[in-house]
């Protein structure tokens, strides 16, 4: 059996994942926005008798190699190592992807071009002759719908049978072209930057003409208003008046749907495990394990992993596939504009916007975005701001706060839209402060201007329902749930020791919680609060029942029956309205959880920048305590 060796190549949002989806079988994702992919993904298909291995990778608009992204397509491109590399194109918008087209042809000759998304090109009246794009780039052109499954067989068939020839090159002007044969004419644009600026520029400059001169010969537009129904949509949601209106009230909606629904399979997944616990206790005391180990690894272990995955899970599963349909339809990338122009009064990049929308599922996911970021300065602005948008697993918190303090109204409708209305309001609060934190940042620890880049306003697209919310699940949902559960483990035996082993006849838990005591009077909390969101440093989720565990001395986590049973036991420790608030504001802003830590650690690469990680949002919440606390004492 032959093996052959492919690198697909591609701008973002041509659909280039979707094909190495469809020709592998396995689950790439396939964002709508710029900049999702960074590492290459890998898979193998078979065709007669050839075993085809698939290098996907990173979207990139050019091989200049000013992003990691490009960094990574350009190293791949010029070491060679494949047989074929398929450029992947946007049919609807050919100019911008032939541009990578003569770029790549500039370092390779082993290229095959395949036209992505004809579908969406038909319906818009694009008519593309590809025989004669074939015929001027001297290079087989495929016709492909990788999200139909079409023209796969024929771009197999053309990587299987492809032959070396002498492919189309860019005439340039003499002074680049004597520079070219010095350098045996594969220099790359990236290379010129180092070597003459302005020859570069000539380069850049050239390549883009000669993409629109063969445009213009192989591309037919038999609608004059194809693109009428995107530019309608786009002068409302990019519009300085209604754009940031309509991104809150989406925010809201998707807020709504999530607290409306998740509690009754958060309720259901929290008897299922409470009935099984029952059922392994008993089982560890019937093969005889000694009954401190029992109850450490029942009560301890057990009952703080099924905690993170009732709370998780359900707001999880509702939330990331209302927030992957939003992706898939294009709508991101406009709520990246809209909020591109205060991230740059900031002197922070824009691209900080993509990764603030990634922290509302998983702030670890968030940092891990900033990878989109060019400047070095401005990708840790991004990480350390990160944290101020509430994760998923500060969400459940924050709702159970507002529903048993703010929410009068018996009425479930009326009370799920008024917590969603609520938890929008302290969303934004996060983001100001996301915005005002930024700013300082880049006056004092990282000085500098914003970099300018480049945002595409993908066309809007029909999102596949099935697909999204397979995504969501697998890719997503699953994928936290699982670093969660990792974190879990540990920390349900460090809970179940500390509240179990005692000193003087008292046990560590309450010791650590008087000595903090003094700490937590005086931001308006008490110092089981403090505690808990120490010990919740593991993951968010078990910071409410380590302060039960706390308050009742049970000795593991404990479950409250309802939210008004919760508040009964909230209030007969001394809890009060400003307790409520400033446990909200402490919920939103403090450290980050260690999963969330750890990524800080891997994509900064210092240590430095993630102790800073941590202090940052902590200050802030500790500052935002003591100013309510003293408004309170002075008008309340």
């Amino acid at each position: 059996m032959n093996k052959i060796r492919v690198a697909l190549v591609g701008n973002p949002n041509v659909g280039k994942s979707t094909l190495f989806n469809a020709l592998t079988g396995l689950k790439q994702h396939t964002g709508n926005w710029t900049g999702k992919t960074v590492d290459s993904a890998m898979g193998t298909c078979k065709y007669l008798d050839n075993e085809i291995e698939i290098i996907d990778l990173p979207g990139t608009y050019s091989l200049k190699s000013s992003s990691e992204e490009e960094f990574v397509a350009t190293s791949f491109i010029e070491q060679k190592d494949y047989d074929v590399a398929v450029i992947v194109c946007d049919s609807v918008c050919l100019e911008k992807s032939l541009n990578l087209v003569l770029q790549t042809l500039e370092i390779t000759n082993r290229v095959i071009v395949c036209l992505n998304l004809i579908d969406e090109a038909s319906k818009k009246g694009i008519v593309i002759n590809s025989k004669k794009l074939e015929y001027i780039l001297k290079v087989p052109v495929v016709l492909t719908d990788a999200r139909k499954k079409l023209g796969l067989d024929k771009l197999l068939e053309k990587i299987v049978n492809f032959q070396v020839k002498d492919v189309y090159q860019v005439l340039y002007d003499e002074e680049i072209e004597d520079l070219l044969l010095k350098e045996n004419r594969y220099l790359s644009i990236r290379n010129l930057e180092k070597k003459n600026i302005i020859l570069k520029d000539k380069i850049v400059n050239t390549i883009v003409n000669k993409s629109n001169e063969i445009v213009k010969d192989v591309v037919n537009f038999t609608k004059d208003d194809y693109d009428k129904k995107d530019r309608f949509l786009d002068k409302i949601l990019t519009s300085k008046i209604t754009g940031i209106p309509i991104m809150l009230f989406l925010l809201f909606i998707i807020l709504w749907l999530t607290i409306s629904v998740s509690n009754y399979p958060s309720q259901l997944l929290f008897n299922f495990f409470h009935f099984l616990e029952g059922k392994i206790y008993n089982f560890f005391e019937f093969i005889c394990i000694p009954k401190f180990i029992n109850e450490m690894l029942v009560l301890g272990v057990y009952k703080t992993l099924t905690w993170v995955v009732s709370v998780m899970l359900p707001p999880m599963a509702i939330f990331f596939p209302l927030f992957t349909i939003l992706e898939d339809y294009g709508l991101l990338p406009r709520i990246a504009f809209n909020m591109d122009h205060a991230f740059s009064k900031c002197n922070a990049c824009g691209k900080q916007c993509l990764t603030m929308l990634m922290g509302f599922g998983c702030n670890a996911v968030g940092v891990t975005g900033t990878r989109i970021i060019d400047s070095k300065r401005e990708k840790i602005i991004a990480i350390l701001t990160n944290v101020f948008v509430p994760c998923n697993g500060r969400f459940p918190t924050i709702i159970a706060m507002i529903s048993m303090f703010f929410i009068t109204t018996t009425n479930k409708i009326f009370s799920s839209l008024i917590s969603a209305l609520l938890l929008t309001f302290i969303i934004l609060l996060g983001i100001i402060l996301t915005l005002i934190v930024s700013k300082v940042l880049s006056r004092t620890l990282l000085k500098g201007y914003p970099s300018s880049f480049i945002l595409e306003l993908p066309p809007y697209r029909k999102p596949k329902f099935l697909s999204v919310i397979a995504r969501s699940m697998f890719d997503r949902t699953l994928f936290v749930l699982g670093r969660a559960v990792v974190v879990a483990i540990p920390a349900g035996f460090i809970l179940f020791l500390i509240a179990n082993i005692s000193i003087n006849e008292i046990s560590i838990l309450h010791f650590l919680a008087n000595k903090l005591n003094g700490i937590g009077l005086t931001l308006g909390l008490d110092g089981i609060i403090i505690l808990a969101f120490l010990l919740g440093f593991p993951a968010n989720e078990i910071v409410i029942p380590v302060m039960l565990m706390g308050y009742l001395a049970t000795g593991s986590l404990t479950d409250y029956e309802s939210l008004n049973s919760l508040k009964t036991i909230l209030l007969d420790n001394g809890w009060t309205l400003l307790t409520a608030v400033n446990f909200i504001l402490l919920t939103l802003f403090h450290y980050p959880c260690s999963t969330t830590f750890l990524t800080i650690k891997k994509e900064a690469g210092s240590i430095k920048w993630s102790l800073i990680a941590l202090v940052i949002p902590t200050a802030v919440g500790v500052i935002l305590c003591l100013l309510v606390k003293l408004f309170w004492q002075l008008f309340i």
